[in-house]
């Protein structure tokens, strides 16, 4: 696929560290453990990936329509499984170093102060982005559940509004966060990645059991041009949401151990192989058999369009609360190392519980009062996928490896980069223009039913 790069760094031979650097780094998330196995790498990868995007696929294939939406998803599997594989290869291109973070990678390739303010925030964007996008999805499926159990129109339930059920879900984080590492997060990660299977399963299953719906329309929804090209703007933005786990990827080999004789790359690799081919099984069929049974009047969460048989319908939504709450940790993990890396090494607080269990609080606190204010699932989707996933999962690690490796002029590396990159920067400049007026016509839309 390109330049090998070199790798010979081994954990316990090459340190260079202090004492006072190596007690930090033992405490920090990202660098407290090196003892993960290659399937580690499998659900992490899963659940970093599959989450709230694969939902929103039959959404955005109605945005764009067939022949659209059919290459745009293929095209961005393919290339998002390369740009990954650079990464991977990035991660231990010196001897004797390991690129344990996004932005470290990013100044080897840019520079100490140009690297941090290329990656840092759009990392940030990307990981707390995410997160506030799954506080929504937790709310909007236990709400889901509630109004399948208990229909007030029915049995009258009170109807309880979607704030309540994401503080609900957010209650959660508020322990789960307290986990030291990704490592510890391990089990929790395995249940998401499995439920992402699980869901998408029941997903595409329960639609071919509804089977095409009478007046079925593939054409675009919009009434004029304009709308008709915003709504195709916001779905390629959605399908760039889809395809997220560059975000985490190095944070997450950086917790496998690594020597010159077994690279970390290589257990890494195997785990990204084993966990593309499920977001292949995941992400077409629940993207194609959705859109091709409802048409354009299918919901932004396939989920929301299906109501029978309950008790599947109840069970995918609680698949899909474990699975955020597995991807929320994942996403969140790399952000808690920011901040206490910032807090302890630049600010000089000392390494404590306590001041781990505040920050964190308060993380998880932001997330939910953004999650309750802007519950805008769709909008939320095409904007955050363009502005943010588009550089990080499509074209910076392409950079990245121009930068670093320089492959000759009109080179089949050199070719597929600038592919990539022509790609990815078509999707950053246009997917944020629909995602923002998608938020605005949802915006208008919650407000008069609220």
């Amino acid at each position: 696929m390109g330049t090998q790069a070199p790798s010979n760094y081994d954990d316990s031979k090459i340190d260079t560290r202090t004492e006072e650097e190596k007690a930090i780094d033992a405490w920090l998330p990202i660098t407290s453990s090196r003892n993960a196995k290659w399937w580690y790498s499998a659900f992490h990868n899963v659940t970093a990936m599959v989450g709230a995007g694969v939902l929103s696929l039959p959404y955005a294939m109605s945005e764009l329509g067939w022949g659209p939406g059919v290459t745009v998803m293929i095209v961005s599997w393919i290339i998002t499984l390369y740009t990954l594989w650079q990464m991977v290869e990035m991660h231990e291109m010196i001897p004797g170093k390991r690129f344990d973070r996004y932005h470290e990678l990013g100044q080897h390739a840019f520079g100490e102060k140009l690297g941090l303010w290329i990656v840092v925030p759009q990392q940030l964007i990307v990981e707390v982005g995410v997160d506030i996008v799954y506080m929504v999805t937790g709310g909007k499926s236990l709400q889901k559940v509630h109004q399948l159990v208990c229909k007030p129109q029915e049995d009258g339930c009170a109807n309880i509004k979607l704030s309540y059920f994401i503080m609900i879900f957010a209650s959660v984080h508020f322990v789960l966060s307290h986990l030291p590492n990704f490592n510890s997060i391990s089990g929790v990660s395995l249940a998401a990645a499995v439920m992402s299977l699980s869901y998408s399963t029941i997903a595409w299953g329960a639609s071919v059991k509804k089977g095409v719906q009478p007046n079925v329309d593939y054409g675009y929804k919009a009434h004029s041009t304009a709308g008709t090209v915003f709504d195709f703007l916001s779905g390629l933005g959605e399908v760039a949401f889809a395809y997220a786990g560059h975000n985490v990827v190095l944070e997450i080999q950086a917790t496998i151990p690594s020597t010159p004789d077994k690279p970390s790359k290589v257990p890494m690799w195997r785990g990204v192989v084993v966990a593309y081919i499920v977001v292949a099984l995941c992400y077409f069929p629940v993207a194609f058999i959705g859109y091709w049974m409802f048409g354009n009047a299918v919901d932004d969460n396939i989920l929301m369009s299906l109501n029978k048989p309950t008790w599947l319908i109840i069970m995918a939504n609680m698949f899909v609360v474990v699975h955020v709450i597995g991807s929320y940790q994942i996403y969140a993990m790399p952000v808690f190392d920011m901040i206490e890396t910032v807090l302890v090494k630049k600010l000089r607080f000392k390494p404590t519980w306590y001041l781990r269990f505040v920050t964190r609080n308060i993380y998880v606190a932001f997330t939910m009062f953004v999650g309750i204010t802007f519950p805008f699932f769709g909008g939320l989707l095409g904007f955050f996928g363009g502005f943010a996933f588009a550089p990080t999962t499509y074209f910076l690690p392409c950079i990245m490896w121009l930068a670093i490796y320089k492959p000759r002029r009109w080179s089949l590396s050199w070719i597929a980069n600038w592919v990539c990159i022509i790609f990815g920067v078509l999707l950053m400049i246009l997917a944020p223009i629909g995602g923002l007026r998608s938020i605005i016509v949802q915006a208008k839309t919650y407000k008069f039913y609220n």
